[in-house]
């Protein structure tokens, strides 16, 4: 063997195991963001709190990691992409064992809600940040992405059923336990095989302004999600509220950039027609991946009378469907364009979703859940990872702090959207019987899912050069 081919061979396997912690990291941050809500009862019973009670939790959750999710992107050019990483890893180990240990409801929204909140939006971005930076190239990319995005969908998917199977055979606390013993798992892992490409650079400055007002902004426009399925006048007035925060925001932008100075977001970033496109692609696929995911979970406990672990079997279907199209997500890249994936995986979600309808009307047997299922996993999994592919290769390594922050901002809104969309389209009482409003939401689902491929259709037939 060759000099030359043995060092490709050490680099391709130093590669594989960079890629080990970052899904990790990945997986257990999405599944935080789904197994909570099949631990309600318990945790309200244990802690002798209301079900309103966790859900606030719950909610503070979503709060705190989007609203820090783009300062977090940005710290890692500061403070460099490893440790922002391990900082992370650290916080968000400490809330999970605070949450496991939590004597009453205050303590368990200071572990979870708060603690894992900062840890996640630490860690998400140098995930991505790294994973562009280290994989050059659109198919090694796409195999990055894909095994990333890949163990989202299954955090997210699993999260349910692993947390019920906990819950009832163990303990919610032990659930905590688990994610702690996950992150103890990724950051050995980090520490021995992650590396940072670029140094950092401590005298980078950093916009406090414009992370306290992307911040609010962003606490404003998801509380007014949030709020969507109890007060419709509290949703209007947060989101107008948000809105503004935001034009606030931008308007501080460009002053900064007129003044010579370095904002939170860089204009640059909304100048690519491509990222913008890609990015609303990402937001329409977390959106009916967790809408999805809520109203069948949902209609299988409610209507169905299936407990939390029946209801994640179920669900397992769609996990299978998203980890096949990860798996293939390298060899896909390597056929076909971002744009032609993107557009085939809103086909097969669209086609999952009316399979899904009409297997229900059919039969009332457990089976006829799986078919729609499977092709909703197999298409969301094919066009999660072309997506972020298309946004974080549009821009150069010094604006991959940025676009990474942005990225999951705008992926996390999109989860966020998914079950607000779903919760209040099931409590509106917009159909005759309660039975037919999941139905509704499932086609409400499929119509925005054709917003997305819509979307996707103007995205460029080839990946286009990085914005400079």
């Amino acid at each position: 063997m060759t000099p030359s081919l043995e060092s490709a061979r050490v680099d391709s396997n130093a590669l594989r195991r960079v890629l080990v912690p970052l899904a990790l990291a990945q997986f257990i941050c999405s599944f935080a963001g789904s197994n909570m809500n099949v631990m309600i009862n318990d945790i309200s019973q244990d802690l002798d709190t209301t079900v309103h009670g966790v859900q606030i939790a719950i909610t503070i959750f979503l709060l705190v990691m989007a609203a820090l999710m783009i300062p977090g992107g940005k710290l890692t050019d500061r403070y460099g992409r490893k440790r922002c990483l391990t900082a992370g890893l650290a916080v968000y180990g400490v809330g999970a064992v605070l949450s496991a240990l939590a004597p009453g409801l205050p303590v368990l929204i200071l572990g979870n809600s708060i603690f894992e909140g900062v840890g996640t939006a630490l860690l998400i971005p140098p995930v991505y940040i790294l994973a562009t930076m280290l994989f050059t190239g659109v198919t090694a990319r796409a195999r990055a992405f894909g095994a990333i995005n890949g163990m989202a969908g299954i955090g997210a998917a699993t999260g349910p059923l692993i947390g019920g199977l906990i819950t009832t055979t163990l303990s919610w606390r032990v659930a905590f336990l688990f994610q702690a013993l996950v992150i103890v798992v990724i950051f050995v892992l980090s520490r021995r095989y992650v590396r940072d490409p670029r140094p950092p650079d401590p005298a980078r400055p950093f916009d406090v302004r414009g992370a306290v007002l992307s911040s609010a902004g962003l606490v404003l426009v998801v509380s007014g999600v949030l709020a969507a399925d109890n007060n419709l006048w509290l949703m209007l007035g947060l989101l107008v509220a948000g809105a503004l925060t935001l034009v606030w925001f931008l308007h501080s932008v460009r002053a900064k950039e007129r003044a010579g100075a370095e904002p939170l977001l860089s204009t640059a970033l909304f100048r690519s027609r491509t990222s913008n496109l890609g990015l609303v692609t990402q937001n329409v696929q977390w959106l009916v991946l967790m809408g999805i995911s809520f109203v069948v979970s949902a209609y299988l406990q409610v209507v169905r009378g299936y407990n939390a672990i029946e209801t994640g079997l179920i669900l397992t279907a769609a996990t299978v469907g998203v980890l096949l199209a990860s798996l293939l997500a390298e060899r896909l890249a390597k056929r076909h364009a971002q744009r032609t994936l993107v557009l085939t995986g809103f086909a097969v979600t669209i086609s999952g979703i009316a399979l899904f309808l009409a297997l229900l009307a059919v039969s009332p047997q457990v089976w006829t859940f799986l078919p729609g299922l499977f092709l909703i996993g197999l298409g969301i999994g094919a066009m999660l990872t072309p997506s972020v592919n298309v946004v974080q290769s549009s821009f150069p390594d010094a604006l991959q702090g940025e676009i990474s922050g942005l990225s999951r901002s705008v992926s996390n809104l999109g989860s966020s959207l998914g079950a607000a969309i779903a919760g209040t389209i099931l409590v509106a009482g917009l159909t005759r019987t309660p039975e037919r409003s999941y139905a509704l939401a499932m086609v409400v689902l499929a119509v925005i899912a054709l917003g997305g491929m819509v979307a996707a259709a103007f995205l460029p037939r080839t990946t286009p050069s990085p914005v400079r």
